[in-house]
C-alpha cells in the first residue's frame, strides 16, 4: 500500500467519523453540527428560513414593531434624538402603545415608561435597525439609510435580516446579569432544532436547556453562579435569553409560567407559524 492509499483510507475513516449520528446532537453528525453552529442557514445546513404568508408576518411582534418605527422615521424624514442619543419620549410612548411587545414591569406598574431604555424591546428594536444598517444617526438625528429602502417593503427579506442581526450581531448578554458568556446565542440553531422536534408538546424550559448543554457542555466551564446550583443558574440564563428575549419576540413560541411558592416554572411550546418559518431536515444518512 503506497502513501496515496494510506491517505485515502485515513480520509475515508475521518469522513465516516464526521458523518456518524451522535446521540447528544439529537442524531445529527459532527459535520452537520458544524453547519448548524457556524453556517446556520447555509444551503447545506439542516436549517432553513422559509417564506411566510402576509397574515403570518402580522403575527411576528418584533417585525411589526420595527416596521412601525421605520414608518415613523420615514413619515418624519428624520427624528431628532435626545441629548443622550435615544428616541424622544413621544415616539417611545406611541410605539409602546401599539402593543406589539409589552414589558412585564411596566404592565404591572412596577416601573414607568418615560424614555427609550425603560422598554427593553423598544431599545432593542432601534439597536437591531442600526446593526442591520437600516438607520443612521447624524447630527443628533435618526434617519433611514438608502440601503433600507428596498428591504423595508419586503417582509420576507426584512424578517430574515432582523433574525440574522439578532442572532449574529446583537450580544444576547446585553440586557441581563448572567455575565459575558455565549449561553443561548452560541448554537442557537440547535435550539431551533430542539423546538422543531419537541415543541408541539408543552414542555419545561429545563427540558430544552438539558439537551442544549449536552451538545455544548463547555459553555458551563466558565460559569460562576450568583445563586443556586450551576444547573439552575445556567438553565435560567439559557431560558431567559433563548425563550423570553428571542423566540418569544419573534412570535415562535408560547410561554406559560406557573408559580410554585416563591419560584415559578416555565412551559414552552411552539406556535403555529414556527414550522412554517423554520424548516429542519433530519440527519442525512
Amino acid at each position: 500500500m503506497d502513501l496515496k492509499d494510506i491517505q485515502r483510507n485515513i480520509d475515508q475513516v475521518m469522513n465516516e467519523q464526521n458523518n456518524r449520528p451522535i446521540a447528544d446532537f439529537e442524531g445529527y453528525s459532527p459535520f452537520e453540527m458544524h453547519k448548524i453552529l457556524h453556517f446556520t442557514f447555509a444551503i447545506d445546513s439542516p436549517l432553513k428560513l422559509q417564506k411566510l404568508s402576509d397574515t403570518d408576518y402580522t403575527k411576528i411582534p418584533i417585525l411589526n414593531q420595527i416596521k412601525y418605527l421605520t414608518d415613523l422615521i420615514d413619515k418624519n424624514g428624520e427624528i431628532k434624538l435626545t441629548k443622550q442619543g435615544f428616541l424622544p419620549t413621544k415616539i417611545v410612548s406611541e410605539l409602546y402603545s401599539q402593543g406589539f411587545l409589552k414589558d412585564e414591569y411596566i404592565e404591572k406598574g412596577i416601573s414607568k415608561l418615560y424614555k427609550e431604555t425603560d422598554s427593553m424591546t423598544i431599545n432593542l428594536s432601534r439597536i437591531l435597525l442600526e446593526l442591520a444598517g437600516f438607520i443612521k444617526k447624524r447630527n443628533g438625528k435618526l434617519s433611514l439609510t438608502k440601503s433600507s429602502e428596498k428591504i423595508l417593503g419586503n417582509n420576507e427579506e426584512l424578517l430574515r435580516q432582523i433574525f440574522l442581526t439578532m442572532t449574529n450581531k446583537f450580544n444576547w448578554a446585553f440586557y441581563d446579569g448572567y455575565g459575558e458568556n455565549q449561553i443561548g446565542q452560541l448554537g442557537y440553531g440547535f435550539s431551533l432544532i430542539l423546538l422543531s422536534k419537541y415543541g408541539r408538546e408543552r414542555r419545561l424550559d429545563s427540558f430544552y436547556a438539558e439537551r442544549y448543554f449536552k451538545a455544548y457542555p463547555r459553555l458551563l466551564d466558565s460559569i460562576e453562579p450568583n445563586y443556586g446550583t450551576l444547573e439552575r443558574y445556567s438553565t435560567n440564563c439559557y431560558s431567559v435569553r433563548t425563550f423570553d428575549r428571542f423566540l418569544n419576540y419573534f412570535g415562535l413560541i408560547n410561554i406559560e409560567e406557573e408559580r410554585k411558592g416563591l419560584d415559578s416554572i416555565k412551559y414552552i411550546s411552539k406556535t403555529d407559524i414556527y414550522d412554517r418559518l423554520i424548516k429542519c431536515t433530519p440527519h442525512n444518512k
